[in-house]
């Protein structure tokens, strides 16, 4: 896949970290243009072409544009095991997300996220991990079409805490591998990324997270040796 789509880590404005005031939180995440993260592809690591052939359909420019195969419908669930943490349950809804969930689940069951980490992290917000680089600007080898209202998606999942979505670039089609969990609701991101399920089991283990992580700005940016490692994600069904 070309690496012509924007690579640049992106984000809120940086705000002090100091314990937040999440109604100030929002506030700000309001104010501010961009909003979550994120980045993009990268040709570098992740699921081989094969294994991308087997779960989705790409245009001429190499963008994941549909699904199909056992992931793109219905539901399904995985665990993330987190060290020293513990484990986060998951639900995934590919009736609402297709897109999404076969391209997590492909690179899951691939072991594309075995040992990457949670890399950004803001307390009251949300938790971001699924970078190969471990710095917001990786990605697999492809990337998928945004499955939101703002790119002409419907998709009703709203981002309550708990729910996981898709982070991108300021492209609406720059998602790859990188995602996030909120650890609050924040309804100015509906509409604007692909939710794709929610957590079942192990918000304890979000919530620690966003606790006991020693950040180094407002954006949540974490130190290499300070990030929660993701040991494996695996696909139960």
């Amino acid at each position: 896949m070309s690496e012509s789509r924007n690579t640049s880590q992106i984000g809120p404005a940086a705000l002090s970290h100091k314990p937040v005031d999440v109604a100030l939180w929002f506030a700000a995440i309001v104010a501010a243009v961009a909003i979550v993260v994120l980045s993009a592809c990268s040709s570098g690591t992740g699921a081989g072409p094969a294994a991308a052939s087997q779960a989705a359909t790409e245009s001429a420019d190499g963008l994941i544009t549909s699904a199909t195969g056992e992931y793109a419908t219905g539901k399904h669930h995985a665990r993330i095991t987190v060290r020293d943490y513990g484990t986060i349950e998951l639900e995934l809804d590919a009736d609402a997300a297709p897109i999404s969930t076969s391209n997590f689940c492909q690179l899951a069951s691939d072991g594309f996220y075995d040992g990457l980490t949670f890399h950004r992290i803001i307390s009251g917000f949300m938790i971001q991990g699924g970078d190969p680089h471990g710095n917001g600007t990786g990605g697999s080898d492809r990337c998928i079409k945004g499955e939101f209202s703002a790119n002409g998606v419907v998709n009703p999942i709203q981002h309550k805490r708990g729910v996981i979505s898709m982070a991108r670039s300021n492209d609406p089609d720059s998602g790859s591998s990188q995602f996030f969990i909120m650890h609050q609701d924040s309804s100015s991101l509906d509409g604007q990324y692909a939710a794709f399920g929610h957590v079942t089991s192990g918000m304890e283990v979000v919530d620690a997270i966003c606790e006991k992580t020693p950040v180094t700005d407002g954006n949540g940016s974490v130190e290499k040796d300070d990030q929660p490692v993701i040991e494996k994600i695996e696909v139960l069904d």
